[in-house]
C-alpha cells in the first residue's frame, strides 16, 4: 500500500534530503535520498530529483513511499474528551500516554485509532480515511505522548489544508501550562534558540546553531504562579518544533517537572505520567465560516494534584 505524506515548509534554507530526514523521523536519510532519485518527491507539484535542492518557506512537499508496508489502521473504541466538533474539525483533550499516530512500536491504541472509530459512518467506514495522509488521517499538529491537552483534527481535506496553513502562518495560537524547577528572576521572557536533532542521541532534540542545521524556534513564557522553588508558567509557541518547550525550558535552567528526557528526574511525591506540560488553550479560525474558535482544556488530575502539593509546601 502506497504511503503519501504532505508537508508545508515553515522555515527554508535546508537541503531537501536534510529537511525530510528531520521531519520524517522514522525514515533514514539514505532511504529519503533514494525516494528523491526515484522521483517520489514533489516540491510545489513538480518532481524534484535533486537531494541538494534548497527548500523555501511556504514550499509544499509531497513524498510517496511505494515500498512501505503501512500499518493496517483499525478503528478502536478509545474514549475521547471532545472540546469542539462540527462537520469540518474536531478538537479533543488528549490524555497522557496516548500516542498521536501509529509508528513503529505503536501500531494500535493511538489517537488516530480512536478518531477512526469516532468518525465512522453507520456502515462502519471512517470519514477520515486519507485526509492528510494514509498514516496520519486528519492530524494537523502533534503533542508528545505524555503531553496532555488540546489538539485539532481536520475532518475534510479542505479543513486539513486550511488548518495547516494557519499553523504555518502562525495565526493559530497554542498556549501551554508547565511546572518547572526553579524560580526565574523575571516575570516573562522569550527564548529564541534554534533546535535540531541531538548530535549524539538521535532520539533527543537540542539547541543547534543555524549554521549546523538548527531550525528557528521561538517560545514566549510568562509566570502564572510562583511555588517556592517551582514555578507555574504559561508558554506560548511561535513555532512548533519537536520537544520545543521541553528543550527551551531546560536550556534556561528550568526544565519541566517530570520530564524523563530533559528534566532532573527528581521525584516530588506525585505520581506523574510524564512531564507536567499541558496544552490548555487553542485558538484558531474555522476553515469554512472563518469564525474565531477558542477552546480550553482542563488539566489532568495528576497536574492539578502536583499544584496542590506544591502550594501546600509553599
Amino acid at each position: 500500500m502506497t504511503l503519501q505524506i504532505e508537508l508545508w515548509v515553515e522555515d527554508g534554507g535546508d537541503r531537501l534530503d536534510a529537511y525530510l530526514a528531520d521531519q520524517l523521523e522514522d525514515i533514514s536519510r539514505s532511504r529519503i535520498q533514494k525516494l528523491i532519485s526515484q522521483e517520489q518527491v514533489r516540491v510545489n507539484g513538480t518532481v524534484c530529483t535533486s537531494k541538494k535542492a534548497i527548500v523555501q518557506e511556504g514550499d509544499r512537499i509531497q513524498v510517496t513511499i511505494p515500498d512501505a508496508a503501512p500499518l493496517v489502521l483499525e478503528p478502536e473504541p478509545i474514549p475521547l474528551e471532545i472540546l469542539y466538533e462540527d462537520d469540518q474539525l474536531l478538537i479533543v483533550n488528549k490524555p497522557a500516554g496516548l500516542v498521536v499516530h501509529p509508528a513503529p512500536g505503536h501500531a494500535s491504541g493511538t489517537l488516530v485509532n480512536a478518531l477512526l472509530w469516532h468518525c465512522r459512518t453507520a456502515t462502519g467506514t471512517s470519514t477520515l480515511s486519507g485526509i492528510g495522509g494514509i498514516q496520519r488521517p486528519g492530524i494537523v499538529h502533534r503533542l508528545d505522548k505524555d503531553t496532555t491537552g488540546a489538539i485539532a483534527i481536520a475532518k475534510t481535506d479542505f479543513a486539513h489544508q486550511h488548518l495547516q496553513r494557519q499553523f504555518h502562518d502562525k495565526t493559530a495560537r497554542r498556549d501551554y501550562l508547565g511546572v518547572v524547577y526553579g524560580a526565574p528572576k523575571t516575570e516573562q521572557g522569550t527564548i529564541d534558540a534554534p533546535l535540531g536533532r541531538h548530535p549524539v542521541d538521535r532520539q533527543k532534540m537540542a539547541i543547534v546553531p543555524a549554521e549546523k542545521g538548527g531550525r528557528p524556534a521561538v517560545t514566549h513564557w510568562q509566570i502564572k504562579e510562583r511555588l517556592g522553588n517551582f514555578t507555574l508558567i504559561n508558554f506560548e509557541l511561535e513555532t512548533g518544533r519537536t520537544h520545543q518547550i521541553r528543550v527551551h525550558a531546560a536550556s534556561i535552567g528550568h526544565p519541566i517537572v517530570g520530564d524523563p528526557v530533559y528534566g532532573s528526574g527528581r521525584s516530588l511525591g506525585v505520581n506523574l505520567p510524564g512531564q507536567a506540560l499541558h496544552a490548555w488553550r487553542l485558538k484558531l479560525q474555522h476553515p469554512v465560516t472563518r469564525a474565531a474558535i477558542e477552546v480550553s482544556a482542563s488539566p489532568p488530575d495528576s497536574f492539578v494534584k502536583l499544584l496542590e502539593v506544591l502550594r501546600k509546601r509553599t
